[in-house]
C-alpha cells in the first residue's frame, strides 16, 4: 500500500500511525496538495490527504474511510477501536472531537494565511469551538486514569494527540496547556512512544 501526505497533517499521521502499530507495511509519499496537488489529484479527484493506494491500484480517501478499512485487515480483538459497547461509541465520540479540532485548525490557519482580508467573526468561531471542544476533551480524559483513554491505545487516543501537536504548531499561541493539564500529559506521553517519534514531521506551512 502507498500512504500519500505529509505527517505535519494529523490525519496523515493518524494513520500511519495506525499502520505501524498494525505492523501492515507500506510505502509514504509525502506529496503536498499545494506543491504537488496534480499527483494527488490523478489518484484522488478531491486533491485531499491522506490517501490509501491499495495493492490492486484502488484508492482509499478520508482518514475515516482509511481506518475503517485497514480495520478489517486485523483481527476483531486486536483493532485501534473497541468492539464492544459503550466503548465504542465513546471511542467514537473522543475520534470526532479530536478530528474536528484538526480540521477548525485547518480551516483557521488557511483563514488567517490565504485569505487578504480574514473574516474577524470566522476566525473566532473557529478559536471558540477548539477551545470549548478542547476542554470538554480535557475534562473526559480527566476522569479517566492510567496511560491510555481506554485502557489500551486506541485511535481516540492517536487522534487527539495528532490534533493537538498541529493545532498547537499551526498556531503558536492559541492553546494554552494551563487550562487542559489531562490532554497535556496524555499528548506527552503519547508523543514519546516510538511509533509517534518515528512516524513525525513538524508543522510546514503551505506555499
Amino acid at each position: 500500500m502507498i500512504l500519500i501526505g505529509q505527517y505535519d497533517s494529523s490525519f496523515v499521521r493518524r494513520v500511519a500511525i495506525a499502520l505501524r502499530l498494525y505492523g501492515l507495511p507500506f510505502e509514504h509519499r509525502p506529496w503536498s496538495v499545494f506543491s504537488e496537488g496534480e499527483k494527488v489529484q490523478a489518484l484522488n479527484p478531491l486533491m485531499r490527504v491522506p490517501t490509501l493506494v491499495l495493492d490492486d491500484g484502488d484508492v482509499v480517501a478520508d482518514s475515516h474511510s482509511i481506518l475503517d478499512y485497514i480495520d478489517g485487515l486485523v483481527p476483531a480483538e486486536t483493532r485501534l477501536l473497541p468492539q464492544a459497547e459503550p466503548e465504542r461509541r465513546q471511542a467514537l465520540k473522543v475520534m470526532t472531537f479530536a478530528t474536528g479540532v484538526a480540521d477548525k485548525g485547518v480551516s483557521l490557519f488557511y483563514e488567517l494565511h490565504l485569505h487578504q482580508t480574514p473574516s474577524d467573526y470566522f476566525v473566532e468561531r473557529c478559536r471558540s469551538q477548539i477551545g470549548t471542544v478542547l476542554t470538554a476533551l480535557d475534562a473526559e480524559r480527566a476522569g479517566r486514569p492510567g496511560d491510555f483513554w481506554f485502557g489500551r491505545i486506541t485511535h481516540a487516543d492517536i487522534a487527539v494527540a495528532c490534533a493537538w501537536r498541529h493545532v498547537s504548531e499551526a498556531h503558536p499561541g492559541l492553546i494554552n496547556p494551563v487550562a487542559y493539564p489531562a490532554l497535556v500529559a496524555h499528548c506527552a506521553g503519547m508523543e514519546a512512544l516510538p511509533v509517534f517519534q518515528e512516524i513525525s514531521q513538524p508543522f510546514i506551512a503551505p506555499a
